[in-house]
């Protein structure tokens, strides 16, 4: 049973976004396909480390119960066997995970009375042999099949790799000598295809180019990062076209390979939406946050897991919106309940003042009959009160503005060390964060031991300062000698607006100040979208035509200038939230109009994959953009990184492996 073109591509049928189609293979093509014959009663699903987590980011439990699976097991624990029963095992393609299937399902009593097997990606020849040559177990196989699905759906319009060390194994300090270089090149790249293989497409495949500036300039193994993923994702491709059916024969969409230098602030920089909140400052493991609920029994609270995901119609209205416009929707959604209720009426006029949030919320959870209703909403109003609390207690509004300022050259030394010096509570992350942003605006205020009188000013540990120095390490090129040469006196601050590292783009849309911060691929996607992107800068691996999708590709843009920061000291005012007519994407009503069904209506597909780790930011783009672009654009990493994993990660760049010396006392 294999999917027709038409059935997840942008060209005909039925349009379902890149999760949709994720769930519906792994459900339908795999499972559901195993309905056959005497093989329709329910069966056991087996699954390896890397694919119980592929299954899990586009499934749910229920979802395969519904599809007659009993049982869930794991291909390396001991398993009781259940000879009446038929398995159904999805696993990578190694030798290891081949030679425990045949130990399951060979000589006279195997664990399964049959077995239909799913490789997550193309399996080896030698594989293949293998299991043909144990005349045991052949007739015991009901389907031998790729799948092509190793690939991790995080979002509607998200996926990541799962490759947690790239950044340490593409972009550290030894990636000369280092013998993962290539192995995490190459999962990478296998994993990336089997994203097209899923949607049936067939990419342009663009990346971002070495930058020499002369012929002196040696290029390194960190340099070529993309240009070797890209040529290592082609090849897969190049395979695909051959062996699987209805696999396009011509490109049908574009993919464009950035690293982690095309934006060194995005990682690092305070996000203000909702969603980037909630992971940047509680403590959330992914998307899982504990609260505690009050105990029905009536003795202590108990503490309850909740999963911030799609299923949440609130966080999925709210997620992408402003922490202040979410915080005001929240309380606006209490009031409209509180004012359709009669019994929460009452009680809110024997208080003749205005009811705050906490008094709305405590009002509704004491009515049991709206117990399930009311749960979502206590609990966004409960996340939004600490989020709103924590900016308040590390004045974070401050450090915001000063963090914008720098990107957008409203702001210098003088600023930073006058927020060090009498902001001296902040803490060593907060300042941390803000010297890493000022080194990726002014690389060349971090030469000699200018930064290093910064970093004893913030008092960072020495851990703190190698993760600034490692910031070199993701240069992607010799700019920071570019921007250094001729460079002005710290004392005049006539130089700031050089140094801005982005354009301002408020003049397209009206923002409040802290949403001025916008992902630099939010410029490059729009720039290919319109066909405007530099050939120089961004080749592609397949060489396209001079016009794509009908558009002409024009001249390189000349944009090798430093752009020139619009100063916005004029236009602060003390409201710091995004505007509620705004429809640009962030706000909740554009997100909850602009549904799936409106996918229909899109043109061919934008993928654009970061290495080395992306962000919430950048993920949100990519839900703007689709809606701006009328083209669904889909984001891809290595990982999907909040500030302090990023932070984590950078700083073992340059971390040394402890020799057996070192372990000794």
């Amino acid at each position: 049973m294999s999917m027709s073109d038409s059935d997840s591509s942008s060209h005909g049928g039925e349009y379902k976004n890149f999760r949709q189609i994720s769930r519906d293979r792994l459900l339908h093509e795999m499972v559901r396909s195993t309905k056959t014959g005497e093989s329709k009663s329910w069966k056991v699903l087996i699954m390896d480390k890397i694919t119980v987590k592929v299954i899990s980011c586009s499934c749910k439990m229920a979802d395969i119960t519904d599809e007659g699976v009993s049982l869930v097991e794991d291909l390396f624990r001991r398993r009781q066997p259940l000879p009446s029963m038929d398995a159904i095992y999805f696993m990578q393609p190694s030798r290891e995970n081949v030679v425990m299937f045949l130990s399951d399902m060979s000589g006279r009593v195997p664990l399964y009375k049959k077995a239909f097997i799913f490789f997550s990606s193309p399996v080896p020849k030698e594989l293949v042999s293998l299991i043909k040559n144990d005349t045991s177990v052949l007739p015991r196989i009901g389907a031998l099949r790729e799948m092509n699905l190793e690939y991790f759906a995080i979002d509607s319009q998200g996926f990541i790799t799962d490759n947690e060390r790239a950044l340490e194994e593409l972009f550290g300090e030894n990636v000369e000598n280092s013998r993962h270089y290539d192995v995490c090149l190459n999962v990478m790249a296998s994993r990336i295809a089997t994203v097209f293989a899923s949607l049936r497409e067939l990419p342009f495949v663009r990346y971002r180019a070495e930058k020499n500036l002369d012929t002196s300039t040696v290029t390194t193994l960190r340099d070529v990062v993309p240009t070797k993923l890209a040529a290592s994702i082609w090849n897969c491709l190049t395979k695909y076209k051959t062996t699987i059916p209805h696999f396009p024969q011509t490109e049908t969409c574009e993919l464009l390979i950035l690293d982690r230098s095309v934006d060194q602030i995005a990682p690092v920089i305070h996000e203000w939406t909702y969603d980037a909140m909630c992971h940047d400052l509680l403590d959330m493991e992914g998307n899982k946050y504990v609260h505690e609920v009050a105990s029905k029994a009536g003795g202590d609270p108990e503490k309850k897991e909740v999963l911030l995901e799609d299923h949440d119609p609130i966080w999925l209205e709210l997620r992408h919106a402003h922490i202040a416009d979410a915080s005001e929707r929240l309380h606006e959604k209490m009031t409209n309940f509180v004012s359709k209720n009669k019994a929460a009426q009452i009680q809110g006029s024997r208080n003749g003042s205005e009811l705050s949030t906490r008094d709305l919320q405590k009002m509704v959870q004491a009515l049991p009959q709206y117990s399930e209703q009311i749960d979502k909403l206590s609990l966004h109003v409960e996340i939004a009160g600490k989020i709103n609390k924590i900016i308040r207690e590390m004045d974070l509004r401050e450090l915001g503005q000063l963090e914008q300022d720098l990107v957008f050259g409203d702001a210098g030394t003088k600023e930073v060390i006058n927020f060090l010096r009498t902001k001296q509570h902040a803490s060593p992350e907060n300042k941390l964060r803000l010297l890493m942003i000022y080194a990726a605006v002014s690389p060349e205020k971090f030469e000699g031991d200018k930064g290093s009188k910064l970093m004893q000013l913030a008092k960072l540990s020495p851990d703190d300062m190698n993760a600034v120095h490692n910031m070199r390490l993701l240069e992607g090129s010799s700019d920071a000698k570019k921007n250094s040469a001729g460079s002005f006196s710290l004392k005049f601050d006539v130089n700031k607006r050089k140094h801005a590292a982005r354009k301002d783009r408020t003049g397209e849309e009206e923002t409040w100040q802290l949403s001025r911060f916008y992902p630099m691929i939010e410029e490059l996607v729009e720039k290919l979208g319109k066909g405007e992107l530099p050939k120089n800068e961004y080749p592609c691996m397949n060489d396209p035509s001079p016009t794509v999708h009908g558009m002409t590709q024009s001249a390189p843009v000349r944009n090798n200038q430093v752009p020139t920061a619009h100063s916005m000291r004029s236009r602060r005012t003390a409201t710091w939230a995004r505007p509620r007519n705004s429809d640009d994407g962030y706000s909740s009503d554009s997100i909850l109009r602009h549904t799936s069904s409106d996918f229909k209506r899109m043109g061919q597909r934008i993928f654009v994959f970061i290495i080395g780790g992306a962000t919430r930011s950048e993920l949100r783009v990519c839900h703007k953009l689709t809606t701006k672009l009328k083209r669904e654009v889909i984001l891809g990493s290595s990982s999907l990184d909040d500030p302090p994993q990023f932070i984590t990660k950078l700083k073992l760049l340059s971390a040394q492996e402890l020799s057996i010396d070192d372990l000794r006392i």
